[in-house]
């Protein structure tokens, strides 16, 4: 790692929790409504209040990668916001399950007030100390401008899948960074809990760093550690990053 003096960050899920905060928010829309059960939602009830709001979430983050790869695939370039409303109305309907117009947007706008794990914010400020920061994220500028002021953390950059008009793991969104920075692939550390994302910045050239998150799908924990990546720096946190850049 001693070339390296970029640190380019996954959000959801490397930085931040998105499963917790988002089935808090569903429930709490829905909290003060009658469970409606099988015979009366079949006479038009919602089931909103009865429903199993932890698999609805799981099934709307599932439904993402489908969709940026549309996109990948040729489709129009959308922000996050527009992703995430098309793949929550399939998750909905997928668990018979009806939100008003304004509900559903509200469930948009949560991905803005996510909440850090508790070693970001320490682990940031101590890897700003000797390198850049910056995120990498699919979220569009506006959407991570908003998050990392809910949430307090700090970075250098707000860098953004946004900038090159893709979706990671396309090689256009890591370019693009690292053109932005000034930075050669050889400088820059790609910093995710997600295979795919160290995977597509290993073959760049970055150095790959993957963050065990055990903790992102809830009960059914984190991604397996991508083992064939060469170069690969495994860590279970930033904290533990911060002490392998320091030595």
């Amino acid at each position: 790692m001693a070339a390296v003096r970029v640190l380019l960050f996954d959000v959801f899920g490397t930085l931040v929790d998105w499963r917790g905060p988002l089935v808090d928010v569903a429930r709490g829309l829905t909290a003060s409504r009658r469970p409606v059960a099988g015979a009366d939602r079949a006479a038009g009830g919602d089931g909103a209040a009865g429903a199993d709001w932890g698999a609805v979430v799981d099934e709307w983050r599932r439904g993402y990668q489908p969709a940026l790869d549309r996109v990948r695939a040729g489709g129009d370039w959308v922000d996050l916001d527009t992703v995430h409303r098309g793949t929550l109305d399939a998750a909905l309907a997928g668990h018979a399950v009806d939100l008003p117009g304004g509900d559903r947007e509200r469930l948009v706008r949560a991905w803005r007030r996510l909440r850090p794990w508790g070693d970001v914010g320490p682990g940031l400020e101590r890897l700003r100390q000797r390198h850049v920061t910056a995120t990498l994220s699919n979220a569009h500028v506006a959407l991570l401008v908003d998050l990392l002021r809910h949430t307090g953390l700090r970075v250098d950059a707000v860098l953004s899948a946004e900038l090159a008009r893709a979706y990671k793991p396309d090689d256009r969104v890591y370019l693009r960074a690292l053109e932005l920075l000034g930075c050669e692939p050889r400088e820059a550390a790609m910093v995710a809990c997600h295979p795919s994302d160290v995977r597509a910045a290993a073959a760049l050239g970055l150095r790959p760093v993957f963050v065990r998150r055990p903790r992102e799908w809830g009960p059914a924990g984190g991604e397996e550690v991508p083992l064939e990546v060469p170069d690969l720096l495994v860590v279970d946190g930033l904290g533990e990053l911060a002490d392998v850049l320091e030595r």
